[in-house]
């Protein structure tokens, strides 16, 4: 990639079970990919190459710039890395550090895939093998497609190896990039097996969990039912009991309800989470330390607080995280869930945290400090040694605006107390990307398009009945007049919050600008129609031989 596509030459290899059945890297120095993947050993480190780009884009800042912030739901905090994506002002342009990053790590990773898929007809595969490798490799391009025309639009579309430097792009319509998508998907679902002894590998039921989100954002709502109902009816996967489970590090990676992730190691095993490819302009190392880095993006600077008397009564510890605080909620996603009834509410969000230490006022074991959502009174702030963080102290009055980006509420879907020390970047958690209450939110959004807002009500409330405390699954259920497109997002961000699809469903159902505008004070002043649309990176276009043909996208410079 001449700062803009490139073969890939060290191919980056890993394993799928567990810590112990992980791979060693594979570099076939000095071997040309037509002679390497055609080896049986080749082959198979050919496929497993294709998931490590997985890892570039899923549980790392770079991908949640891409598909959470600047959302209604996520905004920035104090730390953020991207923030003409948080405010789409003026300096949101091709120079984006965070676009160019994704856009090479998708053809690269494109580009590996249509590598791969080369050369596996011609590999020491016996014949059976070789059509799952082929329908994992088909998947995960089906995949990379996705995301790069969901960003950028008709963009560049390649379908074969790239193998050296190119100095002209051409752009096709997305209805180009969606004919290959789902060819892929269907030769993906035709061929996977059902299961998988390798977990994260993909399956025949993550293609078609792939597909019915596909088919729900081309708008062919009667094939998006058809797949959601096909993964709901005919597999093993089963909603988690509770949400919790989802979110607890000792209980997400192998819930029933995950149809496919993004696999990461654990930090004793941490340098299979590293891959450095080696491509023409130097070498591009997954960003960030390896493993999934999103537990520390949320965390207030806890440890920096001080109280009246000017002590600090929580000091940083693993269980409360390390403060990277980079990604806030909005106030509208607090204001999102009634937490008398629904348990995601105390599940994604941390409250107080406790005095672990002495100081001259308190004691360990004392709640030290707590933020909420509602206004304290001054009477209750004065009687009290708790160190409070309100609505008005965070996001002003009204919560119209984000006055406080260091003291936010800290959204812990992701934590990981596990880690082995306080500082520690890496997490061993996987990212999920598809799973099964998002089949039942497509099913009931296809339903709602497709005239049964019964058969969608009913679909919604088996996700919400889950999200219930104990005893109000009642109060939960909504009825077939609750039903449109404005209550299927807001359930979606409860349930959703934070899985890296959030601004692909405001984008598909023409919403970005509209609740962007109502629902996020630091974007609403600035975002336009054409953000619907990435820029194309600088890099990539003053490379390119035919610049003023391919073009900007509308918009930028």
């Amino acid at each position: 990639m001449k700062k803009t596509l490139s073969t890939i030459v060290a191919i980056a290899a890993f394993g799928f079970a567990s810590c112990s059945d992980f791979l060693a890297e594979v570099n076939p120095s000095g071997t040309t990919a037509s002679t390497f993947y055609v080896t049986k050993a080749g082959a198979e480190s050919g496929v497993k190459s294709c998931y490590t780009w997985l890892r570039h884009f899923y549980g790392i800042d770079y991908g949640f710039h891409m598909t959470e912030l600047g959302t209604d739901l996520f905004t920035g905090a104090n730390g953020c890395g991207a923030p003409e994506m948080e405010f789409y002002n003026n300096s949101f342009q091709g120079t984006s550090a965070t676009v160019d990053y994704v856009w090479r790590c998708m053809y690269y990773a494109l580009n590996t895939c249509n590598t791969v898929l080369d050369a596996l007809p011609n590999s020491e595969l016996d014949a059976e093998t070789k059509n799952v490798r082929l329908g994992e490799v088909r998947f995960l391009r089906a995949l990379y497609l996705w995301n790069i025309v969901n960003q950028w639009g008709g963009v560049e579309l390649d379908t074969i190896p790239t193998t050296s430097a190119r100095t002209e792009l051409h752009r096709s319509s997305e209805d180009e990039f969606y004919k290959v998508i789902k060819s892929d998907l269907q030769y993906a679902v035709d061929h996977l097996p059902v299961s998988t002894s390798d977990y994260g590998r993909a399956t025949k039921g993550a293609a078609e969990a792939f597909s019915a989100r596909v088919y729900l954002y081309t708008k062919d709502y009667q094939q998006a039912l058809q797949y959601a109902t096909h993964v709901i009816n005919n597999y093993d996967y089963q909603l988690a009991p509770t949400y919790q489970e989802l979110c607890d590090i000792n209980t997400c990676n192998h819930s029933k309800e995950n149809i496919f992730v993004c696999n990461f190691a654990s930090y004793a095993n941490n340098n299979f989470n590293k891959s450095v490819i080696e491509g023409p302009e130097g070498n591009m190392t997954i960003h960030g330390d390896g493993g999934n880095n999103m537990h520390l993006y949320f965390v207030p600077v806890y440890d920096k607080t001080s109280d009246k008397n000017g002590e600090k009564p929580v000091s940083r510890c693993i269980e409360y995280g390390r403060p990277w605080n980079r990604f806030m909620p909005t106030y509208h996603f607090l204001e999102l869930f009634n937490e008398r009834i629904d348990s995601r509410y105390d599940d994604v969000m941390q409250k107080a945290w406790i005095c672990n230490h002495q100081t001259k006022i308190r004691n360990v074991g004392d709640t030290a400090i707590i933020f909420t959502k509602y206004e304290v009174p001054d009477n209750v702030r004065n009687s009290s040694p708790i160190i409070y963080f309100d609505k008005s102290d965070v996001y002003g009055d009204a919560g119209n605006g984000v006055t406080d980006r260091q003291h936010g509420p800290c959204f812990q879907k992701f934590a990981d107390p596990t880690r082995e020390s306080v500082n520690q970047v890496s997490s061993g958690r996987d990212f999920v990307i598809l799973r099964l209450a998002e089949m039942y939110l497509i099913r009931a959004e296809a339903e709602m398009y497709l005239d049964d807002k019964q058969a969608a009500a009913e679909d919604l409330n088996t996700v919400r009945r889950r999200a219930a405390i104990p005893g109000h699954e009642r109060d939960m259920e909504i009825t077939a007049a609750d039903v449109d497109i404005d209550f299927i997002l807001d359930e979606r961000g409860r349930e959703l919050c934070s899985e890296m699809t959030r601004w692909y469903d405001l984008k598909r159902t023409g919403k970005l600008v509209e609740r962007v505008q109502k629902y996020n004070p630091d974007a609403a002043d600035n975002i336009k129609s054409y953000h619907m649309y990435r820029p194309i990176p600088t890099a990539t276009l003053d490379a390119t031989t035919n610049k003023d043909e391919f073009g900007q996208n509308e918009g930028y410079n």
